[in-house]
C-alpha cells in the first residue's frame, strides 16, 4: 500500500493540470494572487459586497409597521390593497404596511398639511407633485436622492422616461417618486376623415382647423338640420386641455420661473380656439357625451385622457361602428405636444428605519411586474420602458393606448412650483369662462391679462 500513495498523488496532480482546475485557499493572500497570462502580470480584484450607505441596521426593519395614506377608490384602491397584502406576506424583512383612505387628492392635501407638524402622521402618501413640492419646501418631506442612488437599495432610473422621472425634482433634490402618469390627448376619426378627403393626421393647427371645418361643412349636406352645428372639435375645457393648447402654440404659463400668461403665443392659441367656435368648426354642449358623439360621427375630434380610452372603445361597439380612430398629440407643426401629469409617492420625514421601510415598499410597487398590473387596471402609462415587455397582449387589444405611449418621448412637464396647485385651478376656470360666456376672439388678451394677475397673486 505504501507504494500506491505516490502513484495516486501524482495522478491527482496530472488530473488537475489536464482539467485546468485550481485549488483555492480561502485566505486574504489568495484574493491578491498574481497570475502570469500572456507574459503580463495581472492582479485579481477583490470582490466587494454591495453595502448600503443609508446607515440603517436591517435587523431594525424586521416586523416594522408603516402607514400609507391613499386618495383612491374603486379599482385603484382595490388593486393597491392587493399589493399591500402581497408585500406584507412576501417582503424579506417582515415589514407590515397599513392603508388609510383619504377619499381624494384635495382631502389628502388638507389632511397631510395638517398632520405634518404632528407626531402621529403617515409614513408616506400618494399625492400630486405640486403638493409634494410644497411640503418639501416646508421641511416635511424626505429627499429620496440617497435612496434612489443607494448601492444596495437603490434603482436604475435610466429605464424611466424623462417626462415621468423629472416631474418630482426640486433643484438637485427628489421630493417624490412617480406613482401614476396620465395625459390629455386628442382623438381623431381616421375613417371619417378619409371619407372627407383627409388622408393624414393633422400635424399643425392649420391642418386641425381645415379638417374640423371640413367635418362641420359635411353636416350641412345631409337631410338632418339638427346636426348642422356639429362635426368639428367637441370643445373640452379641462385644465390640461387649456395648458396643452398653450404649449402647442409655443406658449405656456411660465417665463423665467414666473407666471406669464399674456404672451403673443398664448394670445394666438386662445384666438385660434375661439375662432374655431366662431366659425362653427368647434362646438360645445353641456349634455353631449363625448365618447358617444365621437362614435356617432358628431365630432371628428374629441379630447380625452388615457383612462377614457376603454369607454370610447365601448361606445364604438355600442354604436356598431367599424370606424378606425386614433390618438394624436396637440398639433404644433412638428411632433406634437402632450402634457403628462399624475400622482407620486411622497415619503414624509420620520425615523431612518421607517423611511427606509417606506422606500422599500415604493421600490417594490414600481417594479415591472407590479407596474404592468397597474397599467392593465388603470390604462395609464407604464413607469418603466421595460414594462412594455410584459404588456404585449395588452398592446394588441388596446392599440390607442400604445399610440399614446409612442408619443411619450415628446411629452411635456407641468410647472413644478408649489403654487401650481391653485394656479392650475384658476387656469381651468378662466378657460371654461371664456367658452361659457362666448368670449369674442378679440377679447382674448383681456382674459389672459386677468389670468396673469390672478396667478401672480396666488403665487405670493
Amino acid at each position: 500500500m505504501k507504494k500506491l500513495f505516490p502513484f495516486f498523488f501524482i495522478a491527482a496532480i496530472i488530473l488537475n493540470a489536464c482539467t485546468g482546475s485550481t485549488t483555492l485557499t480561502a485566505t486574504a493572500d489568495a484574493v491578491a494572487t498574481q497570475e502570469q497570462i500572456g507574459g503580463i502580470t495581472q492582479t485579481a480584484e477583490p470582490v466587494l459586497e454591495t453595502a448600503s450607505r443609508l446607515n440603517v441596521n436591517e435587523e431594525a426593519l424586521k416586523g416594522l409597521s408603516i402607514t400609507v395614506w391613499v386618495p383612491w377608490y374603486g379599482i385603484e384602491s382595490d388593486l393597491f390593497n392587493t399589493f399591500v397584502n402581497e408585500f406584507n406576506v412576501q417582503n424579506e424583512w417582515g415589514i407590515q404596511v397599513s392603508v388609510e383612505n383619504q377619499v381624494n387628492f384635495s382631502n389628502m392635501y388638507e389632511n397631510v398639511t395638517a398632520a405634518l407638524p404632528q407626531e402621529e402622521k403617515p409614513d408616506f402618501v400618494i399625492a400630486l407633485p405640486e403638493h409634494a413640492q410644497e411640503w418639501y419646501a416646508d421641511g416635511g418631506v424626505t429627499d429620496l436622492t440617497a435612496y434612489v442612488t443607494d448601492p444596495k437599495f437603490g434603482i436604475d432610473p435610466s429605464d424611466i422616461p424623462a417626462v415621468i422621472w423629472d416631474q418630482d425634482t426640486v433643484g438637485e433634490a427628489r421630493a417624490a417618486f412617480p406613482a401614476q402618469r396620465n395625459a390629455q390627448v386628442l382623438l381623431w376619426n381616421e375613417t371619417w376623415a378619409d371619407e372627407l378627403g383627409f388622408d393624414s393626421i393633422p400635424s399643425s393647427s392649420k391642418d386641425f382647423q381645415t379638417q374640423s371645418c371640413g367635418a362641420q361643412k359635411s353636416m350641412l349636406t345631409d337631410q338632418f338640420a339638427e346636426n348642422d352645428a356639429l362635426g368639428g372639435w367637441l370643445v373640452n375645457t379641462d385644465i390640461m386641455t387649456a395648458y396643452s393648447w398653450m404649449l402647442a402654440f409655443g406658449g405656456g404659463v411660465l417665463e423665467e420661473g414666473n407666471y406669464h400668461f399674456l404672451t403673443p403665443n398664448n394670445i394666438d392659441s386662445y384666438k385660434f380656439l375661439r375662432g374655431l367656435s366662431e366659425t362653427g368648426c368647434a362646438w360645445q354642449s353641456t349634455s353631449a357625451d363625448p365618447a358617444t358623439s365621437f362614435a356617432k360621427r358628431e365630432a371628428l375630434f374629441i379630447t380625452a385622457n388615457l383612462t377614457d380610452l376603454p369607454s370610447i372603445a365601448r361606445a364604438f361597439a355600442a354604436a356598431n361602428s367599424t370606424d378606425k380612430w386614433r390618438v394624436m398629440p396637440f398639433p404644433n407643426g412638428e411632433t406634437g405636444v402632450m402634457a403628462v401629469y399624475g400622482s407620486s409617492y411622497v415619503i414624509l420625514n420620520s425615523t431612518d428605519e421607517e423611511q427606509l421601510a417606506a422606500w422599500l415598499f415604493v421600490r417594490w410597487l414600481t417594479e415591472a411586474k407590479q407596474d404592468a398590473r397597474w397599467v392593465e387596471a388603470t390604462h395609464l402609462f407604464p413607469l418603466h420602458t421595460s414594462t412594455l415587455d410584459l404588456l404585449g397582449d395588452y398592446e394588441k387589444t388596446h392599440p390607442q393606448w400604445k399610440q399614446a405611449v409612442d408619443v411619450l418621448p415628446e411629452g411635456s412637464l407641468q410647472p413644478t412650483q408649489p403654487s401650481w396647485r391653485t394656479v392650475k385651478i384658476m387656469l381651468g376656470d378662466g378657460f371654461n369662462h371664456m367658452y361659457r360666456v362666448n368670449t369674442p376672439s378679440g377679447q382674448v388678451p383681456a382674459i389672459l391679462a386677468q389670468m396673469e394677475a390672478m396667478a401672480k397673486d396666488l403665487s405670493k
